[in-house]
């Protein structure tokens, strides 16, 4: 599995369209940190690009490289080697190079401004390891879906509209049933609600540590009483986990039962 994992992370660094990615993010974290004085404003900012394209670069990502490089994969499956190995090893792979492009292209511009002296710190390694989790989460959930079929085309379409349903549309429906159920005591339906949705469960982990939960009003409220706990912290890394072993587990029983 490591030589696997090892030619999957040099392929995609030899990609430049893994460049293409590192660079966006270089740019616009030198392009943050020098126009905010305040750092917790552009973590914010960070936070909210990073909540919706990573998730989105992942998916694409994924299925991209399963579809790519099928011919390869089918070579491999005529060798001794088990099946969980070879597709383990590309997601690993896929999920690590896209993980070093983030860091890298986050992390060099809070270093070069000193910024890692600073108390951030925590709240900069919270955003980096929040960012680390959506990779590997939607990645495995991309897999999972280009495994499930053979046709290109149809395993592009049910993975955008996995990320549409998660970073669009759940958020719409959320919030109209919160506003239609305002009179009732919704607050552990919200917290469950939340857990159900990574990209919303990272997005509240962040704004709390930055006591940013004024702006959710209320609901902000409660949510602070819960994830800004010690214990609300591990519950939510532990979801957070189990978002990447549940596809994972999923994906070895297909592949058990899938005939290449």
């Amino acid at each position: 599995m490591l030589k696997i994992l090892k030619y999957s992370i040099f392929d995609l660094l030899r990609s430049r369209w893994s460049y293409v990615y590192f660079v966006f993010y270089l740019l616009i974290s030198f392009s943050l940190f020098f126009l905010n004085n305040d750092i917790d404003k552009a973590i914010i900012t960070l936070m909210n690009i990073i909540i919706i394209l990573v998730p989105l670069i992942g998916t694409i990502f994924g299925v991209m490289y399963y579809y790519n490089s099928k011919e390869f994969t089918e070579l491999l499956l005529a060798q001794p080697i088990k099946r969980s190995k070879i597709f383990m090893g590309q997601y690993i792979g896929i999920s690590l190079s896209l993980t070093l492009s983030l860091v890298l292209g986050i992390g060099i511009p809070f270093v070069f401004y000193g910024l890692f002296k600073s108390s951030a710190i925590f709240d900069f390694s919270l955003l980096l390891l929040v960012g680390a989790f959506l990779n590997f989460i939607f990645v495995a959930l991309a897999y999972n879906i280009a495994i499930s079929t053979d046709n290109k085309i149809k395993g592009f379409g049910f993975a955008i509209l996995m990320w549409l349903m998660f970073a669009v549309v759940y958020d719409a429906v959320f919030m109209i049933f919160l506003i239609k159920f305002n009179e009732y005591p919704l607050d552990k339906f919200t917290l469950v609600a939340t857990m159900a949705n990574p990209i919303d469960l990272s997005r509240i982990l962040i704004m709390l540590k930055l006591d940013a939960s004024a702006l959710l009003g209320y609901t902000g409220a409660v949510m602070k009483q819960f994830y800004g706990t010690y214990l609300g912290v591990l519950v939510s890394m532990s979801t957070l986990s189990f978002w990447i072993l549940i596809p994972l587990f999923r994906m070895r029983r297909k592949l058990r039962k899938k005939d290449f």
